[in-house]
């Protein structure tokens, strides 16, 4: 690797903080250069996911081979997939950001910072309440948080001491890129912009059924401190020496996807092209990334690149209904967003060539461009073909959105549920309706966040392909007020993952 001064010297950065050698705070975020920024997103993906990011990286080393001035822009991983099922989020192979161990562990401590704001406040709500609630809380609504996938945690009672003052009650934890704090600290614009939003986030509610803020407990200068140095994005490097700005990590299924606005921009600012990825499947990480990362910080997409894989397409029972999954999600991106796509075929080994021959066959049909890459096992050289076709395609198309934000909480949900999954309807259970009549005013002019699973166009994750002629199911509703959305819970959803049967963690050395 080089010195992470050399790699900051590619993008004309002229201020950073060392985390040792290889790792940097950028301090400097202003740049002279309007870059164009290239959205990599994919199909619904398989359990042990297809590779978007080590595309998305692959793609930033083929332009970087290309001696284009191109910067990467990607999120950064939590540990609780790490040792769980998931693994590591750098990439792989030959296509990586390095380094990978530092980055999927404890990097430059953003995941900490944020997992120990959140739960400063938490601390302070069960002290206001112990010490007296003078706030008058009825209900707390702001959960704990942990990076970890720790099941057992979903559902807790806290205060079982037997103190005076102490009234036990239910409480649940959310892992650290579901937590509203990951949130506000990906969309703020500045320390001023996070500052409000910390002050703004709704904790719980009084007996008058009035919101109760962080700004009334008066903790939100507490937080900014504890998150002074995370606010700022960090500068890494792939393997060929390709700067990378890795910053934020919020989950597509259940939180907003997209890594830290300061942190696109900041690359926007120093490098003429800009790879990005949002989490999962078009139906989530595209969708959330337009119609909420877009909108607030008014970014222009360039391009828009599906990954897929033979594997991904005949995990809907064959090739044909993994091809009427792919069809759904260009629709989305041509129709939905009135952007252009490109479809990159992330190649493994033992994928046969009359398989990539009928993606080809597909997208030819189409007219739509394609291109095979191999970032895997070639890196940058792998994606040379991929790079080129991003180049010719780059447009300037006026983005459009799935919804308007003037429209009710309802009708947005029945947009995103009807445009981006084909669903016929949406049904509301238990008390999401009543929750939406709550925060129906609060929530005005606010995109909505649905939380689902990633492996289905639907809620369901046995639907596979495109299905027709299923209802959304809402089962619950959240208000997220600092972040600036709505949180729509969705299906079997859960925003504190568990392990699987044998976690990653027993096979490290």
């Amino acid at each position: 690797m080089k010195k992470i001064s050399v790699i900051a010297k590619k993008l004309n950065i002229k201020k950073i903080d060392k985390y040792g050698d290889f790792k940097a705070k950028i301090k400097d975020l202003n740049g002279e250069k309007n870059g164009r920024l290239i959205l990599v997103t994919s199909i619904n993906p398989t359990k042990s996911g297809e590779g978007k990011t080590t595309v998305a990286i692959g793609l930033g080393d083929a332009l970087s081979l290309m001696n284009k001035n191109v910067c990467l822009a990607l999120r950064e991983p939590s540990m609780g997939p790490v040792f769980g099922r998931k693994g590591g989020a750098t990439g792989g192979g030959k296509a990586q950001i390095e380094p990978s161990e530092d980055i999927n562990l404890h990097f430059t401590g953003d995941m900490h910072a944020i997992t120990t704001a959140n739960n400063l406040i938490s601390a302070v709500i069960d002290n206001h309440i112990f010490q007296g609630n003078e706030l008058k809380f009825k209900d707390v609504t702001f959960t704990r948080c942990l990076d970890m996938n720790d099941r057992a945690l979903r559902e807790i009672t806290i205060n079982q001491e037997k103190l005076k003052n102490n009234t036990p009650r239910k409480e649940s934890f959310v892992i650290t890129p579901a937590s509203e704090i990951m949130a506000c600290l990906c969309l703020a614009k500045d320390r001023q912009d996070l500052l409000i939003r910390l002050g703004n986030i709704v904790v719980g509610f009084n007996n008058k059924d009035l919101p109760i803020f962080v700004r009334d407990l008066k903790i939100e200068n507490a937080l900014m401190l504890i998150l002074k140095d995370a606010i700022f994005p960090n500068l890494v490097q792939t393997k060929i020496g390709t700067p990378a700005i890795v910053h934020g990590g919020p989950f597509a299924n259940i939180a907003h996807c997209c890594n830290s606005i300061i942190a696109t921009q900041t690359a926007l600012n120093h490098a003429d092209y800009v790879v990005t990825e949002a989490g999962f499947g078009a139906d989530l990480g595209a969708e959330k990334f337009f119609d909420i990362k877009c909108r607030y910080a008014k970014f222009n997409v360039a391009e828009v690149v599906i990954v897929v894989t033979v594997k991904a397409l005949k995990e809907h029972g064959c090739m044909e209904k993994g091809f009427e999954n792919l069809e759904k999600h260009i629709e989305n991106i041509i129709n939905v967003f009135n952007m252009s796509c490109i479809v990159a075929i992330n190649k493994f080994e033992g994928d046969l060539d009359c398989e990539i021959k009928e993606i080809f066959n597909f997208c030819e049909k189409r007219k739509l461009a394609c291109a095979v890459c191999s970032p895997f096992l070639e890196g940058g050289k792998g994606c040379r073909e991929l790079a080129e076709k991003v180049l010719e395609n780059m447009h300037n198309r006026e983005m459009k959105f799935a919804y308007d934000l003037s429209d009710d909480i309802k009708t947005k949900i029945f947009k995103v549920a009807t445009k981006i999954y084909g669903a016929k309807d949406v049904e509301y259970l238990g008390d999401s309706l009543k929750k939406i009549e709550q925060f129906e005013s609060m929530a005005k002019n606010y995109p909505i966040c649905i939380a689902k699973t990633q492996y289905s166009l639907s809620d369901n994750d046995s639907l596979l392909g495109r299905p027709k002629d299923f209802s959304l199911h809402v089962k619950d509703i959240e208000i997220k007020n600092g972040a600036g959305f709505v949180v729509v819970i969705c299906g079997e959803i859960m925003l504190m993952p568990g392990l699987p049967k044998v976690p990653n963690a027993v096979n490290m050395k």
